[in-house]
């Protein structure tokens, strides 16, 4: 008994010495800790990096996830998603990843030329300022009667403090420094000049842009080491692969002239070859395609479901909207069509609904899109009944109310 006494005893001074006992790496810190310009999620653990718009990180779950594809249906006109394309490659820039740009109608260093500057502390306190006044406005407004389903939804914060080093903010009006662009090592990819340089390569089932994107893309990881098998030779760092118009008659695809392609898993088959080297690799893509352009639905729904984020923008330019003072205040809609479930069986939808994105005179940002705060008789008939048909855009559980009614009832 004084033998198992003793050895009850030294078991549980085994485990007071070894319970509660951190274990240190050799290196002094966690590998994903020091790679630049990106923070790990408090939601599933994975590390996250900066999409170059805040707000639109704020929607996401705070960020984009390394090893996924973020894929954005391009506007009618291209222009938003073309603003959204270069703030990703901005924030590379600033944060020091590398980039690989690829495109079928612009050069690469083209593109580069024309990325947005970084917002300086000034700038930034105006934009608070800015920020500041908009809150007094609404502030001044709040005895009016808002619509019942807005009134304790809180809003989406279109401004970060500017201590935060997560995510910047960048200036439209400028472009960036041509020094900052020579301090990150990048990629280009054109189309047409891969074509002529090297016509010879199979193309795999696929169309011939597909086949040799995904190579040029493969020998990057390899080479410079994203993919772990080959140690980098400076710091650790994070390769940001951002591809234009994808599926575009320029990249010899077809899915935008018929409803019946001659290939018709080509871009499906790319995608699923890409989303393979970027789960295995340091790595994170941004894909605009012209979604409303692809006349098969069944194409868009297969490249929806092999795509991690997917994110439309509907502009209002050239609609009824843009002349409509409802919509005033903004420049398009956003939609979240797909959230990634990471290390979970669901996603947070709970910012997800009713978001436009303002452009400003610097910034572009995403806000949730708010109904006018009456609807009272003073108002005319027709301007309640674009209340109401803006109403049945807005939310399908509002719409299911407001179905064959000429007015909303709260």
């Amino acid at each position: 008994m004084a033998a198992l006494a003793t050895g009850g005893g030294l078991m549980r001074s085994e485990k007071a010495a070894t319970s509660f006992q951190r274990k240190v790496p050799e290196d002094g810190g966690g590998r994903l800790a020091v790679l630049p310009g990106t923070r790990p999620s408090v939601r599933h653990g994975q590390l996250l990096l900066s999409s170059g718009l805040p707000s639109l990180d704020s929607v996401l779950g705070g960020g984009l996830a390394v090893g996924t594809l973020l894929l954005i249906e391009e506007d009618v006109y291209g222009i938003y998603s073309n603003l959204l394309f270069k703030h990703f490659l901005a924030e590379g820039i600033v944060c020091g990843h590398n980039l690989f740009i690829a495109s079928a109608k612009e050069e690469p260093a083209d593109i580069l030329k024309e990325i947005p500057s970084p917002l300086l502390n000034t700038s930034i306190d105006e934009t608070r300022e800015e920020a500041i006044a908009m809150k007094c406005k609404e502030g001044s407004e709040e005895s009016m009667k808002i619509a019942w389903r807005y009134q304790n939804i809180p809003k989406i914060e279109v401004t970060q403090k500017a201590c935060s080093k997560f995510g910047h903010y960048f200036d439209l009006s400028k472009t960036m420094a041509p020094e900052l662009i020579q301090n990150i090592k990048w990629h280009g990819f054109f189309l047409h000049e891969e074509t002529t340089l090297c016509p010879s390569i199979k193309s795999c089932n696929m169309a011939y842009g597909y086949t040799r994107l995904l190579h040029s893309i493969q020998t990057v990881i390899s080479q410079e080491g994203f993919d772990g098998f080959i140690p980098q030779k400076k710091q650790r760092n994070v390769l940001r692969i951002g591809i234009q118009n994808l599926g575009s008659v320029l990249w010899g695809d077809d899915i935008c002239c018929t409803e019946d392609p001659q290939n018709i898993h080509s871009l499906t088959k790319f995608l699923y070859a890409l989303r393979g080297l970027l789960r295995t690799s340091l790595s994170a893509c941004i894909i605009t395609i012209p979604a409303h352009l692809i006349q098969n639905k069944a194409i868009m729904e297969r490249v929806t479901n092999l795509s991690d984020t997917v994110v439309g923008l509907e502009s209002f330019i050239g609609s009824e909207r843009e002349t409509n003072p409802l919509y005033k205040d903004y420049h398009g809609l956003v939609h979240i069509r797909q959230i990634p479930r990471l290390n979970s069986m669901i996603c947070d939808v709970s910012d997800m609904k009713d978001l436009a994105f303002r452009l400003k005179r610097k910034l572009l940002t995403i806000e949730r899109l708010h109904l006018p705060p009456d609807l009272s008789d003073t108002v005319s008939r027709t301007s309640k009944q674009d209340l109401a048909e803006s109403a049945k855009l807005l939310s399908s559980g509002c719409s299911a109310m407001a179905i064959g009614k000429k007015h909303l009832d709260f």
